[in-house]
């Protein structure tokens, strides 16, 4: 192989690229399997199905940019945590209460004019959510409590909580949810409901995509381009060294976890505010989003920009394996199927590392020019 091909591949950005997709296929491979041995005979047309059920008209099409919304944004709030070193499992309990929030302004502040109503929501949305995961944050800054256990403590209190609260603010008892909102506090369309429509049935996407894709670009440019960004993931890569140069690590890692869950909290928001229909039903099971968050940050490999596409193509599975029930398939077994593709993603890290020490061979790295360097210096 020659030397230029070795330094194409031995990219990070090509790397991440190619190891995502190879997670993919053998998910679908994997996938195709279980169809194959749950239903024979429609096999094929399942399989076809999920490949291409996202796109058989613009309303499923519509379908797919609705339900990526929620999970761009957990997974953001996921890869973001995981830049600086921390695993945010609490994007669960973020999300739901960050969606509360939205919903009960959205219910009863109907005081606010017009626009102004659905923005007030979007962010109060997120201070909630930056506040669900600031307890977790403090706790690891100051006491070194694990951020794992303490952000599923969080996921269960706030699903607890937000019960309660529905129940006594907003509830609907006909529908055992909270009440739909006001049409001022429903998220703009901008017409897209005229164009991601089959025949008079019309998808629920709307603006929600453009205000999601903004914050995949917007934590993008924080942790590739600012000082800020810079110290973040300084400290989640050393933190011994990053404290040696100066940074605050307790600042990081409370602001760390502050804007994952404002991610979190805005991703809730823009699935409830969106016009569906959907409320918050009383139930104790937590929000399934939030644990999307993290297959679509693993596929995305952290980055921002990968992890909207991420989302964009585990909601397209999603879509797919609802067309899959023409084909006398259960749900359980789309859910096993989708579930399985996503398991594999996990896997994304592992192939990535072996792209990179397989054609990664005698390409100097930047990473490791560094200390050589020093050293060279310090000879002289």
């Amino acid at each position: 192989m020659s030397t230029a091909i070795k330094r194409f591949l031995s990219k990070e950005s090509v790397a991440n690229v190619a190891s995502s997709l190879i997670a993919i296929i053998v998910g679908l491979i994997v996938g195709f399997i279980i169809i194959l041995v749950s239903n024979p005979q429609q096999a094929l047309n399942g399989f076809n199905a999920i490949l291409f059920g996202g796109v058989t008209d613009m309303k499923n099409l519509g379908q797919v940019l609705y339900l990526a919304t929620p999970i761009i944004l957990t997974g953001l709030s996921v890869g973001f945590a995981n830049k600086t070193g921390q695993f945010n499992i609490g994007a669960s309990g973020q999300f739901i209460v960050g969606a509360f929030a939205a919903v009960y302004v959205g219910v009863k502040w109907t005081f606010l004019p017009g626009a102004l109503h659905w923005c007030v929501a979007l962010i109060m949305a997120m201070l909630a959510g930056a506040l669900w995961g600031l307890l977790p944050g403090i706790l690891k800054a100051f006491y070194n409590v694990n951020v794992v256990i303490s952000c599923i403590m969080m996921n269960y209190i706030g699903m607890y909580m937000v019960n309660i609260l529905v129940v006594n603010t907003v509830f609907d008892s006909l529908k055992n949810q909270s009440q739909r909102v006001a049409e001022t506090a429903i998220i703009p369309k901008m017409g897209l409901d005229k164009i991601f429509r089959a025949g008079n049935s019309s998808s629920s996407v709307n603006a929600g995509i453009f205000i999601a894709i903004i914050a995949g670009i917007i934590i993008y440019i924080i942790l590739e381009k600012t000082q800020f960004g810079f110290e973040l993931k300084a400290c989640g890569l050393n933190p011994d060294a990053a404290k040696y140069a100066g940074i605050n690590e307790r600042r990081c890692i409370i602001f760390s976890m502050m804007i994952a869950g404002a991610l979190s909290g805005l991703g809730g928001a823009l699935l409830y505010l969106a016009g569906s229909g959907k409320g918050i039903e009383v139930l104790d099971t937590l929000a399934q989003e939030g644990f999307n968050g993290i297959p679509v940050a693993l596929l995305g490999q952290g980055n921002p920009i990968g992890i909207i596409f991420a989302g964009i193509f585990v909601a397209y599975l999603t879509v797919g394996g609802f067309n899959m029930q023409l084909y006398d398939f259960v749900p359980q077994v789309t859910e096993i199927i989708t579930a399985v593709i996503i398991y594999f993603s996990a896997f994304a890290l592992l192939f990535k590392n072996f792209i990179q020490s397989r054609y990664g061979d005698g390409v100097e790295h930047k990473s490791e020019a560094m200390p050589v360097q020093a050293g060279q210096q310090g000879g002289d």
